[in-house]
């Protein structure tokens, strides 16, 4: 089947047929100069963090189109402020034996205010944004940067929590997602041209179209860029695939879990700008399990890597709906994001929630009570 692709500059296929909803989306200004996490000039120092986060720790025919975007940003009219504090999570439980419960994260794209909120709702984070979750075990399904306020934000508090439930007995984790790749490749290669494979491309041009932010590179440090370019790919936890992508591109890459993450990871550190351009045009793909033979390509990968349901992030909620925009171009009222979405026969479980729209920053423990 044909994967659709929707971030910008990847050298995508064929495009998705896309619902006459979609026809109203405006893309305001960056928002990387204003909010609580902002920085007015270059190289400035990242100030100290206020009360409640804690300071971090030290054949691909289709012409490339630097004119459209990915995924609109919608001017958020309901964007949690640090100074909200959600109900207080309950104290931390002495480790049990055996592993603790298992939680995912979908798409965060800088918007760290909401994923703080989302952490501390489902008791994995205290007020003061320390892991308080005991043996608890925690995905982060990629794309932590890009469209929202404070990707490095979103960066340093993932890093620390890694820390912090490492010494509580449980863990935090993340996977690659597209646009770590993204940004990888515009502070490596910069406007070095890239074969595309229909024209010319940059990493940098790509990076702005689809919602880099200034203040992100501004405050990009080396550790940051190492502990991005060592990311898993895909990974498999009782029972469930993990993976960011709702693509098939996984088995380009090798027949097994360990392979595929070796593959990514040697071909970081081979420094090739085609290569790394090839890897985010591939990982860029969706879609493969929304329509007709979506549950038969879930299977293909179950099938290589193991897991009896595939758990993924980058394409929203609401685009697998088909329920983005409005017909009055009413761009308040936002997408309705309840929770996770299951399709595919049941296979795969959806979990960006579209929070770049509007939606939710969903934060769910596994398996779903439904």
């Amino acid at each position: 089947m044909v994967e659709g692709s929707m971030t910008q500059g990847a050298g995508q296929g064929p495009e998705v047929e896309r619902t006459a909803t979609l026809r109203d989306f405006r893309v305001p200004a960056y928002v990387n100069e204003t909010g609580p996490y902002a920085h007015s000039h270059a190289a400035e120092p990242v100030p100290p963090a206020e009360p409640g986060y804690p300071a971090a720790a030290e054949g691909y025919p289709d012409a490339y189109t630097p004119t459209e975007r990915d995924l609109p940003v919608i001017n958020r009219g309901d964007t949690l402020q640090a100074g909200t504090a959600p109900t207080p999570a309950p104290a931390a439980q002495q480790p049990a034996a055996g592993p603790g419960p298992l939680f995912v994260v979908g798409d965060v794209h800088g918007y760290l205010d909401e994923l703080v909120a989302a952490l501390q709702e489902q008791g994995l984070i205290n007020a003061a944004g320390q892991w308080c979750a005991g043996a608890a075990r925690l995905w982060f399904l990629g794309d932590f940067t890009d469209r929202g306020p404070d990707g490095i934000g979103v960066i340093d508090l993932v890093m620390r929590l890694s820390a912090e439930a490492a010494a509580a007995g449980g863990y935090c984790k993340a996977l690659m997602g597209n646009h770590e790749l993204l940004l990888l490749g515009a502070r490596r290669f910069g406007d070095t041209p890239v074969n595309s494979g229909a024209g010319t491309a940059t990493f940098q041009a790509a990076w702005l179209l689809n919602g880099g932010q200034k203040s992100d590179m501004d405050r990009l440090q080396d550790h940051h860029l190492q502990w991005m370019a060592r990311l898993d790919a895909v990974e498999e936890v009782d029972g469930y695939l993990l993976v960011h992508s709702d693509t098939t591109a996984y088995l380009d890459y090798g027949r097994s879990i360990e392979e595929v993450n070796d593959t990514v990871r040697e071909a970081l550190t081979r420094n090739d700008a085609d290569e790394v351009w090839d890897l985010f045009r591939k990982f860029t793909k969706r879609f493969s399990f929304r329509d007709e033979g979506g549950a038969d390509a879930v299977r293909s990968l179950l099938d290589t890597y193991g897991g009896t349901r595939i758990v993924h992030g980058h394409s929203p909620i609401p685009y697998l709906l088909g329920e983005v925009g409005s017909e009055e171009g009413d761009e308040a009222a936002g997408p309705v994001v309840e929770g996770p979405h299951v399709y595919a026969d049941g296979l795969a479980i959806a979990m960006d929630g579209g929070v770049t729209m509007a939606g939710k920053l969903l934060v769910r423990q596994l398996p779903l009570d439904n």
